[in-house]
């Protein structure tokens, strides 16, 4: 039976078609979509095109169709990765694909295939995970969007990271993983024009040749191993990280539905909307906000925030399940993400694009006019994203600046997030989590894989409003969990060891500050004493604050948070890119007894019987994408610089070592090294405790946060690491002391332990190196 809505208002005319007919034509004949078109079609001629035309526009006017220069569409969006079916090629040889998840209400979106050269053939019936751009102007007329090729659905070939070496019929490539001496063989037409030498990436292209050793084909020079796009790369492989999921794995995500509202609540009417960076590869969570209703609450406010339901499509102990354990966590790197989960879940059904129905868990949360949350509730729902916006976009939009993205959004959705963070900066100031904003660095890359610039992020309010929502739903995942006596993993930061702490002491004492003794720490002391470090000093203390700090971790036990100050905490909001998430969804689920599969995707006996080898290895997991993280940005950093050596740059000193002195740089943040060489002609005596060195002639003291000026003497983009000469500390140039301390023949002496040792140790250390020094003369 046909809707009233697409029925025509007024007895039309024997051969004027129904609404619904014009809507269906329009589907089956994409490349005609004028006017004219559909006149010709149903034989409409003369005065009946006035009829036409007023049925055209109140499909307009219901939004059923959008009016693009002379022709008419669907006004609905597709997500921006999709799975599409690759239809026959056209007269002119374009192949086009129709998308296989299409929620609008009108004409489906006509979508051109663009491939790249290294892509692999694709023909009609082919199905492919696709990144989509929309078409604007008069291209728009013949089809919507464009699609780049993320890969087949189906195939999953095994790839290979290594050097190209060039032969008389092809080459080989020789990987770089550790332990693998086998050769890959690729044939002539399969180069894609690599040069002996090149790092390249490629992919298995057939049965072993004759030879046995695998086929491959090319498909992307990465060029110099040296060069700054290598980096990430070789990241992956140095430390072990899985970039290639079995095909098991992708079969599964690959055969995975939309889910519908089947068990779940209907929140598409609440207005939410998700807030990320604006390159933001996938979207996780979304918020909104209001004034509360009730009267007992007076000044208070609802927070909802929906979180994508992962653990609808990874259950306990299906091979995504497993290979997501293995992996722990995403790792990002400046030019590329190795994902926990599959593109086809991680970029499409379980990322809250804007206008696409998608399962979630939501919370909502009241709070009173001071911040503090006075009850919340779960739910496991349907959502509808009214916008995507930037960091940049929400805060514009809060300061006064509208856009024709955030005009209709300001009075409804931002301003009331914005008021509900004005409330919970007020618990935050009474609850005193740890004040360290420490600046984060972000580093641009161009195509090529090029660093453009290095600069640091700004902190919105936009950033901090996210924050902290996060924070609050985290907090309630961990209190419902434990009122439900479910196990779940804890998200634990515990206080500084005995040892750090007494260190920062000393530290705060060479500064002038006091941390007291004799008290329960609490991230308050810490924050009043970066509060009364001065300018000099600021420095200083934040950096030996930070370096006092325990590394957070993953346990089933709950030992609170000692950075956020709070008694219970759980990582709930980030289930697309770390599995302890995940693990708190399905406890949830279970707890809940939520939906017929409850049993299916909660959390099952199993997993809880090894939730502590779980809490180790995705900890593990964690610090491993840390420092493979850590190493590439150093490297990158290194590339950059690595034409600008014998430049001077300002910094401060970040760290001190037996061996030397090291220096974040202003500009960059890079942190290099200024080797014991290079502090002067005298011998400095290291104290491990205190951290500084102090020269033995002139009593020079060098410490943490202490302004110098260096210049460039050395960039290793291979390892990352930057070697610097020091011209001027704290505004004087290294003393040259009177050489009684330096080494024979003019070399600087290395850093002792402060004079604290027996007469006769000390006079057999230097009977020792006298006889090393006599030994190395010419």
């Amino acid at each position: 039976m046909t809707p009233p809505h697409l029925r025509a208002t007024s007895p039309p005319m024997s051969n004027i078609p129904s609404k619904e007919q014009i809507l269906q034509w329009i589907t089956d004949n994409p490349g005609k979509r004028s006017k004219r078109d559909i006149a010709k079609a149903f034989g409409i001629k003369g005065a009946a095109r006035i009829d036409l035309k007023r049925i055209l526009r109140e499909l307009q006017e219901e939004g059923h169709l959008e009016k693009v220069g002379r022709t008419y569409r669907d006004p609905d969006k597709l997500p921006p990765v999709t799975i599409l079916s690759v239809q026959a090629p056209d007269d002119n040889g374009d192949l086009f694909a129709r998308p296989l998840e299409w929620h609008g209400e009108g004409v489906e979106p006509r979508v051109l295939y663009t491939p790249r050269t290294a892509d692999p053939a694709v023909g009609q019936g082919d199905r492919i995970l696709a990144k989509l751009f929309a078409v604007e102007g008069s291209d728009a007329e013949d089809h919507q969007y464009t699609a780049k090729l993320i890969r087949k659905i189906g195939t999953n070939p095994r790839k290979i990271l290594g050097i190209f070496r060039k032969g008389a019929e092809g080459g080989v490539i020789t990987p770089i993983s550790k332990g693998s001496d086998k050769e890959w063989q690729v044939r002539a037409g399969d180069t894609h024009g690599a040069k002996d030498g090149e790092l390249v990436e490629g992919e298995l292209a057939g049965p072993k040749a004759r030879m046995g050793a695998p086929r491959a084909r090319i498909t992307t020079r990465v060029g110099d191993p040296g060069a700054a796009r290598a980096v990430s790369l070789i990241a992956i492989h140095e430390h072990g990280i899985p970039d290639s999921f079995p095909n098991k794995v992708v079969a599964e995500a690959d055969a995975a539905k939309p889910a519908g509202l089947t068990g779940r609540e209907d929140l598409r009417d609440l207005p939410l909307i998700t807030i990320d960076p604006a390159d933001a590869r996938d979207h996780d969570d979304a918020c909104y906000a209001h004034a509360d209703e009730d009267p007992g609450n007076k000044g208070g406010h609802v927070i909802w925030v929906a979180i994508a339901d992962v653990a609808h499509y990874v259950t306990p102990d299906s091979a995504l399940d497993r290979e997501a354990r293995k992996r722990g966590n995403s790792t990002y790197f400046p030019d590329r993400v190795v994902p926990m989960l599959p593109d086809r879940l991680s970029g499409d059904l379980c990322s809250l694009h804007e206008g696409v129905p998608r399962a979630v868990i939501a919370v909502r949360m009241v709070i009173d006019a001071r911040g503090e949350k006075i009850g919340h509730t779960f739910h496991r729902g349907l959502m509808t994203s009214v916008a995507s916006l930037s960091y940049e976009e929400a805060q514009a939009a809060q300061e006064g600046t509208l856009s024709e993205r955030t005009a209709p959004l300001i009075e409804g959705s931002i301003r009331p997030l914005f008021a509900a963070y004005d409330a919970l900066k007020i618990a935050r100031a009474k609850r005193q989590p740890l004040e360290l904003d420490l600046p984060e660095r972000r580093i641009e890359l161009d195509d090529a894989g090029n660093v453009t610039s290095v600069a640091f992020k700004d902190r919105l309010d936009a950033h901090r409003l996210i924050e902290e929502f996060m924070v609050l739903a985290n907090v309630a995942a961990a209190e419902t969990l434990i009122a439900k006596r479910t196990p779940l993993l804890f998200r634990v930061h515990e206080e500084p060891s005995p040892e750090k702490l007494e260190a920062l002491r000393e530290v705060a004492a060479s500064a002038g500050l006091t941390l007291a003794k004799g008290q329960v720490l609490q991230t308050r002391h810490l924050n009043a004493l970066l509060k009364a470090a001065g300018e000099d000093t600021s420095e200083l203390i934040s950096i030996s604050t930070l370096r006092s700090m325990q590394q957070a971790y993953y346990n089933p036990e709950n030992f609170g948070h000692f950075g956020l100050a709070l008694k219970s905490y759980a990582h709930f909001t980030s289930p697309i890119r770390r599995y302890a998430d995940l693990i708190v969804h399905r406890a949830l689920i279970a707890a809940h007894g939520w939906g017929p599969d409850a049993k299916i995707d909660g959390l099952s006996p199993d997993e809880i019987e090894r939730l502590e080898d779980t809490a180790k290895l995705i900890s593990g997991t964690e610090r491993r994408s840390m420092v493979a993280e850590r190493d590439t940005s150093d490297r990158y950093l290194a590339a950059y610089l690595s034409d600008r050596v014998g430049a001077e740059f300002g910094g401060r000193i970040s760290g001190i070592a037996r061996f030397g002195v090291f220096v974040k740089l202003d500009e960059t943040g890079a942190d290099g090294l200024l080797p014991m060489r290079a502090l002067g002609q005298e011998y400095f005596h290291f104290d491990a405790e205190a951290q500084t060195l102090m020269g033995a002639d002139t009593g020079t003291m060098i410490s943490i946060g202490d302004r110098v000026l260096v210049k460039l003497a050395e960039a290793v983009p291979v390892t990352g690491g930057l070697i610097l000469e020091l011209l001027e500390h704290d505004g004087k140039a290294p003393s040259r002391g009177s050489g009684r301390g330096a080494r024979k023949g003019g070399g600087r002496g290395r850093g002792k332990p402060p004079a604290r040792r027996k007469v006769s140790a000390s006079k057999a250390r230097k009977t020792k190196l006298r006889k090393k020094q006599d030994r190395s003369r010419p």
